[in-house]
């Protein structure tokens, strides 16, 4: 197996990088300034996860190329099958570090919050959400990460108005940003008397969550805080006090609101947590100087614009529009097997990046 002197050029880089951190960790003041002291060790903690994967593969090339040429000498079967299982092995590795390539962005270690909207049409999309929303919390445990509900609101007859969760887990945002955008579902609706065939949509939102090392100032003059009573299923469920938070960023208009905690100081800092998130991803965007062009190419949650379809009738099929896998079994979706998707869609990224281009077939599903 050839490695790109590319990547063996990274890793050198890195190798260098790594020792100029561990000097700056022997200073005798390193520690008096903890905050720059956590990130430090942070970036060294990155750059020898990388170091050291990239050395088990490396080890595992030279090991596994030893076996083939005694094996090829010695013409011993089971020399060759000792060389099988070592090529196996490699093959893993380098899966693991091709994996890690992929969650490689400034963010993607991250925990993430996650949002889930409806689209136009009330109960049926609101059902949709609802649905995505089991989807995700299904895969969140499938991952062993945690999770945590900012805010849920229920429809009036079924389903979601709105959903916000929390995940807390390492790279939960580099796995939940391939999730971000439009998701359609087709299906004969159980809302429907006549038992004809509906189309619905949700949007899903995925931020990534800041922590202490990132410094986003908030002045109590660009604030405002709404307290209300937080909405229920009715009965014992609805909240006899005004313990639910809204906040309003005021310069820029961003809306966040809590209200799954008892306690109104836990809704507010909650919601400051998810306020926080929104502005370091307008910051972001705009350090990037591409906020315009965001606002330009985004879409509307509705026909054309989403990136997989779920269809439970008149066939089962999932189909990723970004990437074109296809899943006929659309129950195991469901019960939150998406890391075919994930994978699919993070690794096509990557290399289209590479290829100095993004490339999106148009993979319409078709309706009888």
């Amino acid at each position: 197996m050839c490695l790109s002197c590319g990547t063996v050029f990274e890793v050198s880089k890195l190798e260098k990088e790594n020792a100029q951190l561990e000097a700056q960790t022997q200073a005798a003041n390193f520690w008096n300034d903890n905050e720059k002291a956590q990130v430090v060790m942070r970036d060294l903690s990155q750059r020898r996860e990388w170091i050291e994967a990239w050395k088990k593969v490396d080890r595992l090339r030279d090991d596994t190329a030893v076996m083939l040429d005694l094996a090829e000498e010695a013409r011993d079967d089971s020399a060759f099958v000792d060389a099988e299982k070592d090529l196996a092995g490699l093959d893993v590795a380098v899966n693991d570090l091709e994996f890690r390539s992929m969650l490689s962005g400034p963010d993607d270690e991250r925990n993430a919050i996650i949002t889930i909207h409806p689209g136009a049409g009330g109960t049926e999309s609101q059902d949709w959400a609802q649905m995505l929303f089991r989807m995700y919390m299904r895969w969140i445990e499938r991952q062993g990460f945690e999770s945590q509900i900012i805010d849920l609101q229920a429809g009036e007859e079924a389903g979601l108005k709105d959903a916000t969760v929390e995940v807390r887990g390492k790279y939960a945002y580099g796995y939940l940003k391939a999730e971000a955008g439009v998701h359609r579902l087709v299906r004969i609706s159980p809302f429907d008397a006549n038992k004809r065939r509906h189309t619905s949509f949700a949007s899903v939102f995925v931020l990534p969550e800041i922590d202490d090392n990132v410094t986003i100032k908030i002045e109590e003059k660009d604030l405002r805080v709404d307290t209300y009573r937080a909405s229920g299923a009715g009965g014992q469920h609805v909240n006899k006090t005004s313990s639910a938070v809204r906040l309003t960023h005021v310069p820029t208009g961003i809306v966040v609101q809590c209200q799954n905690e008892r306690s109104q100081l836990r809704n507010r800092d909650l919601a400051m947590k998810l306020l926080m998130a929104k502005l370091y991803q307008l910051k972001l965007e705009e350090e990037k100087a591409k906020l315009s062009d965001l606002e330009k190419n985004k879409k509307d949650i509705a026909w054309g614009s989403q990136i997989r379809s779920y269809v439970f009738q008149p066939y089962t099929m999932v189909k990723d529009h970004r990437t074109g896998v296809v899943e006929r079994n659309v129950q195991v979706v469901m019960d939150g097997e998406l890391d075919e998707f994930i994978k699919a869609y993070l690794m096509g990224k990557r290399y289209n990046k590479k290829a100095g281009a993004e490339v999106e077939e148009d993979l319409e599903i078709e309706e009888q």
